[in-house]
C-alpha cells in the first residue's frame, strides 16, 4: 500500500528527483524569542508565519507532501500559559489561513490524538480538512498532539480489535497491515526529515514512517528558516545515495 517502508531488496540509487515528502521538526521558536528578550509565545507566532513561506515554496521545489510537527504529546508538560497560548495560536492560524490555503491548492490534514484537544479547535480542524479536501497541489499535514509511540500504540489497538472481531487473521498480519491503521495511512513515507535549531534528535516524530528517510539537522532556528535555505536542502537531497538496505549495483 502507499505509505509503507521500502523493501531492503531495492538496489542503491542516487536521488535524482526532489523528495516527494518532506517532514519538518520546527524547533527553536522559544529560543528565538528569548534571544530578543520576548516571551516564548512571540517566537511561536513568528514560527507560524514561517510555515506560510515554506508551504508556498513547495510547488516550485517539487515537494508535494509537507508534514510539520506543531505540538507533541510531550508538549503538555510546558507551562499552562504557553500551552493555552499555543492552542489560541492554532485556532487563529486556521481561521486566518483557511481561505489562502484553499485558493493555493493546499490540502490540509491533521494527525495526532484529538481527544485531549478542546472542541473548538477540533471543530476548526475538521472544517479545514473538509474545506481543502479536493485540493492536490500540496498536501500539508499538521501533527498536533502527536507522538510516534502514541500513534503506533493507537494503531496496534485498532488492529487488535479487528483481529478480535475476526475480520483479520492474526497469522496474516504484516508491517503493511499495521501501516493501514496509522494516522498517515493515506500518505507516502517521508523521503527527508529536517530538524531546525541545532538539536540532533527525532523527538518521537514519525518513528515508523521515517525508517528509510534521509535526515538534515540544521542550526537555524525555525523562525529564521527561509525558503532559500529550504531550497538548498532540497538540492543537497538530490546528491544523496539512497540504498534502502541494499548495496551498489
Amino acid at each position: 500500500m502507499e505509505g509503507t517502508a521500502p523493501e531492503a531488496r531495492k538496489t542503491a540509487r542516487r536521488a535524482s528527483t526532489p523528495p516527494q515528502h518532506v517532514a519538518i521538526i520546527m524547533d527553536g521558536n522559544g529560543r528565538w524569542a528569548q534571544l530578543r528578550g520576548r516571551p516564548r509565545l512571540f517566537g511561536h507566532q513568528a514560527g507560524a508565519r514561517r510555515v506560510r513561506e515554506i508551504v508556498r515554496a513547495c510547488p516550485d521545489l517539487g515537494v508535494r507532501y509537507l508534514t510539520i510537527f506543531a505540538f507533541s504529546t510531550e508538549n503538555w508538560k510546558r507551562t499552562q500559559t504557553e500551552v493555552a497560548g499555543l492552542m489560541r495560536l492554532f485556532r487563529r492560524y486556521i481561521e486566518k489561513e483557511a481561505r489562502d490555503l484553499l485558493e493555493s491548492g493546499v490540502r490540509v490534514r491533521f494527525i495526532g490524538d484529538r481527544v485531549r484537544l478542546e472542541p473548538r479547535l477540533v471543530a476548526l480542524m475538521d472544517f479545514l480538512e473538509e474545506l481543502t479536501a479536493e485540493n492536490d497541489r500540496v498536501h500539508l499535514t499538521i501533527a498536533l498532539n502527536y507522538g510516534g509511540r502514541d500513534e503506533v500504540t493507537r494503531a496496534a489497538r485498532r488492529l487488535a480489535h479487528e483481529v478480535a472481531a475476526g475480520r483479520i487473521d492474526p497469522d496474516e498480519v504484516t508491517a503493511e497491515t499495521l501501516a493501514r491503521f496509522l494516522d498517515t495511512c493515506l500518505l507516502p513515507d517521508p523521503d527527508l526529515v529536517i530538524r531546525t535549531s541545532g538539536e540532533a534528535r527525532i523527538s518521537n516524530f514519525l518513528l515508523w514512517q521515517s525508517a528509510y528517510a534521509e535526515y538534515e539537522f540544521v542550526d537555524t532556528l525555525w523562525p529564521d528558516f527561509t525558503a532559500e535555505e529550504f531550497a538548498e536542502i532540497i538540492a543537497r537531497f538530490g546528491e544523496r545515495e539512497r540504498r534502502f538496505g541494499g548495496v551498489k549495483a
